[in-house]
């Protein structure tokens, strides 16, 4: 019989209670400690991801229970705050190391931010590229990525490193080779979780840092949802404070 829901349910299931259970036990504090030391010396959290990596970092960055002090970018940034026209947002875009310096040069970063970079492979020369960028400008860096997968595909960036070796953090996303959980015909599967397990990872870290800070008496810098009354005051007033350092997009 082919997979059924029920099966997706159960790969999605373990793997969530395995991260949840894995954070309680302290495996993201490092991560935490990051982040939070950034928020505390007035820095902001970047969060990067290309294809269907762009999920983490939509969960990061800009969202309703999220924390304000984050900036999202994006590959197509070349475009909308560059000097590229829109025919180089290729698909194999990711894959090439040269976009690096084109895109950071769109990127506010400051001294004391720090970089959440997700990829489930880990190695195309864009994720890579970015990692290095930070690191050698002294900021820390907070990978999300498949360790099966990235450790059975070859890098993509002339330095020959993995997202895995180049960051400060690495957290598993617990993906399968090949990202797809069950197979529907013999050499084919679906049911890819990376997605899945990598905005759980982002809202895991968010609880983290927001938890951290509020145990010191003090209050999150957090979205409330603009779809409620006061929403959109309260979101606006605080997002001043970053003005010029955090990007909002359509």
């Amino acid at each position: 019989m082919s997979a059924q829901p029920s099966d997706l349910l159960r790969e999605a299931t373990t793997r969530l209670e395995r991260l949840s259970a894995e954070a309680e036990a302290g495996a993201l504090d490092g991560a935490i400690e990051l982040l939070v030391g950034a928020l505390d010396a007035g820095g902001v959290i970047h969060a990067f991801g290309t294809g269907h990596s762009e999920a983490f970092a939509m969960e990061i960055a800009g969202r309703a229970g999220g924390l304000i002090p984050t900036n999202r970018f994006a590959l197509r940034d070349i475009v909308m705050h560059g000097e590229r026209e829109v025919d180089v947002l290729t698909g194999s875009l990711e894959r090439e190391p040269w976009v690096v310096d084109e895109l950071m040069a769109t990127v506010p970063v400051g001294p004391d931010d720090v970089f959440t970079i997700a990829s489930n492979s880990g190695v195309n020369g864009s994720i890579v590229g970015t990692a290095l960028w930070a690191k050698e400008r002294g900021h820390r860096v907070i990978a999300v990525t498949s360790l099966e997968h990235t450790a059975r595909v070859e890098p993509k960036h002339p330095s020959g490193l993995r997202l895995s070796e180049v960051a400060d953090v690495v957290i598993d996303n617990l993906a399968p080779y090949g990202d797809a959980t069950l197979e529907v015909a013999p050499g084919i599967a679906a049911g890819a979780i990376s997605s899945i397990t990598a905005a759980f990872i982002a809202q895991l870290l968010t609880l983290g840092v927001a938890r951290t800070i509020a145990a010191r008496g003090e209050t999150p810098p957090m979205y409330i949802s603009a779809n409620i009354p006061g929403g959109d005051e309260h979101n606006s007033a605080l997002e001043d404070r970053y003005l010029g350092r955090i990007r909002r997009g359509a």
